[in-house]
């Protein structure tokens, strides 16, 4: 099978969710686009772990993402409705 070498730097995926070119639906898009590539086969085993560990560093971005703008709603919303 082929190797299929990406562009992107892979060797230190983005950790913070707070930077300012860091895009949710990028990342998303990254993930499915790694997905895809271990479907299909095209990469060698050594290949489909990396991009594995890649896929599972950027979802744990993606969580820590939505997690603390949730965070940020429910304090939004106490404000609206403060308790009696």
């Amino acid at each position: 099978m082929p190797r299929r070498k990406t562009t992107q730097n892979q060797d230190k995926p983005e950790t913070l969710a707070t930077e300012e070119n860091w895009s949710y639906e990028a990342k998303v898009a990254e993930i499915e686009e790694i997905i895809s590539r271990i479907e299909t086969g095209e990469l060698d085993l050594a290949d489909v772990f990396e991009q594995f560990s890649i896929a599972i560093n950027y979802l744990q971005e993606c969580d820590r993402f939505l997690h603390s703008h949730q965070q940020q709603i429910d304090l939004l919303i106490e404000t609206l409705h403060p308790e009696s």
